[in-house]
């Protein structure tokens, strides 16, 4: 067993049976001039974490263990895109319209793939997902089953809205789960500090944060 000196307290935890979950780190969301932009955020916020989470990636390629990227995108028809979901709010440009990286957020354009930077390798797990949460209509659960994996490992976009809102479901599920503090990140820093509490608060009533250094130094 490892341990971390995470907040609230020590995350202790078996590699063996540790998984990370690098959560949406897409061109569309984190690149200018894709859907993120679109929105009328500032991207260089998200693209900023980049290097932190490529050196997560790393510690856990080099220890040997299950990585899961995961990109929300939908089918080219839409049909598992609810109109709630399309039609939420006023941006300039919405799911499936035509972007400059692609049709935004729809499989296979290049606007939903990963970042260059972070590219996935053979051997390493990519989850198509058409909700928030990693968990819903994909095989995630099945996934991780599989594999005997009982902690989880967070990293992603953003932090308040796909990252939290999977570590919720994960907790849920029965799953020990940390944040890299400084491997996710948020268009809105308080909103990222808000959800950090309220993953942390009340003795990690969804889990616990560290960060990358931290977790990497546990992996050695």
């Amino acid at each position: 067993m490892r341990t971390i000196a995470a907040q609230p307290f020590d995350f202790t935890f078996d590699p063996a049976h540790t998984a990370l979950i690098v959560i949406d780190m897409q061109r569309d969301f984190i690149e200018p001039g894709g859907f993120g932009a679109t929105l009328g955020n500032d991207v260089s916020l998200l693209s900023a974490i980049v290097p932190t989470v490529g050196r997560l990636i790393g510690a856990f390629r080099a220890a040997g263990l299950t990585i899961v990227h995961t990109r929300e995108c939908h089918r080219p028809d839409l049909s598992d895109c609810p109109p709630a979901k399309r039609l939420r709010g006023k941006p300039s440009m919405r799911i499936g319209d035509q972007g400059t990286m692609g049709r935004i957020l729809i499989a296979g354009e290049p606007g939903a793939d990963i970042v260059p930077e972070l590219s996935p390798k053979p051997g390493e797990i990519v989850l198509d997902k058409p909700g928030k949460g990693a968990f819903y209509a994909t095989p995630l659960g099945e996934i991780l089953a599989e594999r005997k994996i009982t902690h989880l490992v967070f990293a992603g976009v953003t932090t308040e809205v796909c990252v939290q809102t999977t570590m919720r479901e994960a907790n849920d599920r029965g799953f020990e789960c940390l944040l890299a503090e400084d491997a996710t990140e948020s268009y809105f820093p308080e909103f990222k500090k808000a959800a950090i509490d309220m993953i942390r608060a009340q003795g990690a009533i969804v889990g616990w944060t560290a960060t990358v250094d931290q977790v990497a130094a546990a992996l050695r």
